[in-house]
């Protein structure tokens, strides 16, 4: 198929591939389509990620009919492979030849910064899911919204929860070595220690490493838990690893690595495993509900956070695109809307952006558990409206340095 075909949003990108040319009927011709460029990863480590995010937007715009405000929608969707060299090529071929009036992606911190420089320079607007901090806080891109999470956010209600109500002294983290698995320990650690708890172990896992055995091996034996920063398929080999090397050592984690695309696989050796997240498939609200039966249906599995946040991104678009009455060709006017953007309801729950871009909205400590012979992310407690700042001073905060393998400095090692 060529880069450029017009693609419909129907249940056969379930496999990765759109199919069939999108018509525009003659009433809105005029005004022509609305084009969204969609960046999603489809090879590699995460593209089980990659495609779910797929399933997720497809779900929100067949459920509007393939419209926002009246007119049609023409999704272009490109596959970065998790190559920032790639994620850039896609993006330049959206804007230049496509000509698409804004974009959802890319999903790997590491592909927002490589097209940073060029969604500045461009002009377009772009609602993405990755998670790198900076792009929304010291460096904050004026034409980008991000209505999921920073790579940290959702670290620092767990390192709360984990220190407060579960009573835990001394954690090892270990996590993906790239950008988010960086930033998401990075997040957890400061929230941690500034409470009085001690992170006493820092282990990197190759994105594409075959086996976790030598690093679980290193595990000190008097941990009160191990905080995991994987994402993707990652967290499934994690959990499963900890299983078959015996290590009953309660886990905690961000919000990638016990995703319930992938929960019944991960199975009974999940159980108990907690993570803080800006989404559950068990969300109660008629939002979420519907969102969650149409996936089952359509796929066979439950929605997780990758399905979730591409969904998300659609709602806050088409808010935008309703507030402008349609009329995307003023990408200054719909960017704007963005990032005005404030919905008392949606799929995660009430979110609002904020002057950088980036959501404030409620972060969920999920437990996973076992409901009607299912495997579940309970939700044990929402600490609602977090921002990306966490309870710290903001300016203090930004005069930090950005969050790094090595930031905040381990002080408590052994």
């Amino acid at each position: 198929m060529s880069l450029n075909r017009r693609t419909v949003l129907k249940g056969a990108l379930a496999t990765g591939v759109a199919t069939s040319a999108l018509k525009v009927p003659a009433t809105v011709a005029q005004a022509g389509p609305i084009k969204v460029g969609f960046l999603t990863i489809k090879t590699g480590p995460l593209a089980s990620g990659g495609l779910q995010m797929e399933q997720g937007l497809v779900t929100f715009f067949k459920q509007k009919g393939n419209k926002m405000a009246g007119r049609e929608v023409e999704l272009h969707t490109q596959d970065t492979a998790g190559n920032p060299a790639q994620a850039r090529t896609k993006t330049q071929e959206l804007v230049e030849r496509l000509n698409v009036h804004c974009i959802i992606g890319p999903l790997a911190a590491f592909e927002a910064l490589a097209i940073d420089d060029y969604i500045r320079t461009s002009k377009t607007p772009i609602l993405t899911v990755a998670g790198a901090e900076d792009m929304t806080q010291r460096k904050a891109n004026p034409w980008l919204v991000r209505p999921s999470s920073t790579s940290a956010q959702c670290s620092y209600p767990m390192a709360d929860y984990s220190f407060k109500e579960l009573k835990h002294k001394r954690v090892a983290t270990i996590g993906d070595d790239f950008a988010f698995g960086h930033e998401c320990v990075a997040g957890f650690q400061k929230a941690f220690e500034d409470l009085g708890g001690k992170v006493v172990q820092k282990l990197w896992t190759p994105l594409n490493a075959p086996d976790y055995g030598t690093y679980l091996s290193q595990f000190k034996p008097n941990l009160d838990a191990v905080f995991t920063a994987h994402a993707g398929s990652n967290g499934l080999k994690f959990v499963r690893q900890m299983a078959e090397y015996g290590i009953k050592t309660q886990i905690l984690g961000g919000f990638t690595p016990i995703d319930e695309s992938l929960l019944q696989q991960i199975g009974e050796n999940g159980l108990g495993a907690m993570t803080g997240c800006w989404y559950s498939a068990q969300i109660a609200n008629d939002i979420n509900k519907r969102f969650v039966a149409e996936i089952q249906k359509e796929y066979e599995v439950d929605p997780g956070v990758y399905a979730a946040e591409t969904y998300v991104c659609g709602e806050v678009l088409n808010h935008a695109v309703e507030a402008i009455k349609g009329k995307v060709e003023d990408k200054e006017a719909l960017n704007k809307a963005l990032h005005d953007t404030k919905l008392p309801d949606s799929l995660r729950g009430p979110l609002s952006i904020d002057e950088f871009g980036h959501v404030v909205g409620n972060i969920y400590i999920r437990k996973v558990e076992k409901k009607d012979g299912k495997y579940v992310n309970a939700i044990i407690k929402t600490y609602p409206n977090v921002s990306q700042f966490w309870t710290y001073n903001k300016d203090a905060f930004l005069k930090e340095p950005v969050f790094s393998r090595d930031y905040p400095p381990a002080k408590n090692l052994e």
